[in-house]
């Protein structure tokens, strides 16, 4: 619900673009960042100002092109997206903020119910495991059940 209360927590207007992080919101992701790899120079990019880059991307929707000129170059934050999807950095981030709305909610850390409709098991036709393959075709009929099976030939 919009109480004051909520509008000041949730309000963006003091932030350059609605997308940056606040304080808070760093502050809970900062340490899932994998720190600069050793042995080679120190990092000279800030991370918090990368995360805004990638932020303001996602929430725009926009082209790498128009990534605006006061946050770090599009190319480093398309490397650093990349990476941290490669290394599960962003599954990390995810699961943290995931657990922690859920404990904001009053609700258990992880679920314990799932609900599954038929637009869930439609879904799953799609995918390419033969054993979801084979869960989902119908049972095959023998041939001597079938009434028109000797008089279609069968095409190799």
């Amino acid at each position: 619900m919009w109480t004051q209360e909520n509008r000041a927590r949730y309000d963006r207007s003091k932030l350059r673009y609605p997308s940056d992080l606040t304080d808070e919101e760093w502050a809970t992701i900062a340490p899932l960042i994998p720190p600069a790899k050793p042995g080679g120079n120190k990092r000279t990019v800030d991370v918090r100002a990368v995360v805004n880059g990638v932020m303001y991307i996602l929430s725009a929707g926009c082209q790498w092109a128009a990534l605006p000129k006061d946050l770090p170059p599009r190319s480093t934050v398309n490397d650093y997206l990349r990476r941290w999807d490669e290394d599960r950095t962003l599954d990390r981030i995810h699961h943290a903020l995931y657990v922690l709305c859920r404990e904001q909610a009053g609700r258990e850390a992880s679920p314990t119910a799932a609900i599954i409709d038929s637009q869930s098991v439609k879904s799953a036709e799609k995918g390419d495991a033969a054993s979801t393959r084979r869960a989902l075709m119908r049972e095959r009929r023998s041939k001597a059940r079938s009434g028109t099976s000797w008089s279609i030939p069968r095409a190799c």
